[in-house]
C-alpha cells in the first residue's frame, strides 16, 4: 500500500500529523465542529479477521480498499466506512490515517464526560489486538509516547476505552488492557482515566 507524502515537518507535529507515525491517508474523516476542545483520547482494539495479526487488513479497512471476499468475516462488515487517527501494531509500529485536527470516524454513538458524539472532540487510537486479551510491551511503549506527545499539542484531560464511551455496545479494548500500567507510565492523575481502572 502506498503511504501518504504528508510532510513530517521539523517538530513533532505538522498540521495534526505526528512525525513518528507512518502516514496513510484515510478518506473517512470530516471537519470538527467549530470550537471543539480536543481533550479526550479513546482507545480501541482491532484485528482483521478477529485474532489474526500482522497483515494489512486494518490499513485497508481504514482506506476503503479491503477485499470483502477475502475472508468470510469481512462479509459482516462489508461497506463499513470507518477510520481512526492512529493504529499501533503488536510490535509497536505506529500508523496515522487522519490528521488529529480533523474528525475521524472511530467512536460511533457515544457519550462521555457529559458530552455526546465523542468523534467531535476526541482522538482515536486503535491497538492491534483482540477484545479482552493482553497487549504487548512495545504497544504500551508506543502508546505512552504517543499520549505524551498528544498532551503537548492538545488540551488532553481524559482517556477512555471504547467500552467506556459506548457501554453495552462496545467492549474494547477490554479486560486485557492494563490501565494502571498506562497511568503509571504517563504519570497522569487518576481523574484523567475511567473510574475503577487506575491506581489512586
Amino acid at each position: 500500500m502506498n503511504q501518504s507524502d504528508t510532510p513530517a515537518g521539523t517538530g513533532l507535529w505538522h498540521d495534526g500529523w505526528y512525525r513518528f507515525a507512518r502516514p496513510l491517508c484515510s478518506p473517512n474523516f470530516g471537519p470538527r465542529p467549530a470550537k471543539a476542545t480536543i481533550d479526550l483520547l479513546v482507545l480501541h482494539s482491532i484485528s482483521l479477521p478477529p485474532g489474526r495479526y500482522g497483515g494489512d487488513e486494518v490499513q485497508r479497512l481504514f482506506t476503503n480498499t479491503l477485499d470483502w471476499n477475502a475472508h468470510p468475516y469481512f462479509r459482516s462488515i462489508e461497506g463499513m466506512q470507518v477510520s481512526s487517527h492512529f493504529y499501533i501494531r503488536r510490535n509497536g509500529e505506529l500508523w496515522q490515517f487522519v490528521s488529529c485536527d480533523e474528525r475521524a470516524w472511530h467512536a460511533g454513538v457515544s457519550h462521555y464526560r457529559g458530552r455526546d458524539n465523542c468523534n467531535d472532540d476526541s482522538i482515536g487510537i486503535e491497538l492491534e489486538g483482540l477484545e479482552g486479551e493482553a497487549f504487548e510491551a512495545p504497544q504500551y511503549e508506543t502508546l505512552t509516547s504517543l499520549c505524551a506527545a498528544l498532551a503537548q499539542r492538545y488540551p488532553v484531560r481524559h482517556i477512555a476505552g471504547h467500552e467506556h464511551i459506548a457501554p453495552g455496545r462496545k467492549g474494547d479494548p477490554g479486560a486485557g488492557f492494563a490501565w494502571t500500567r498506562l497511568q503509571q507510565s504517563l504519570a497522569w492523575p487518576a481523574q484523567y482515566f475511567p473510574e475503577a481502572t487506575t491506581a489512586s
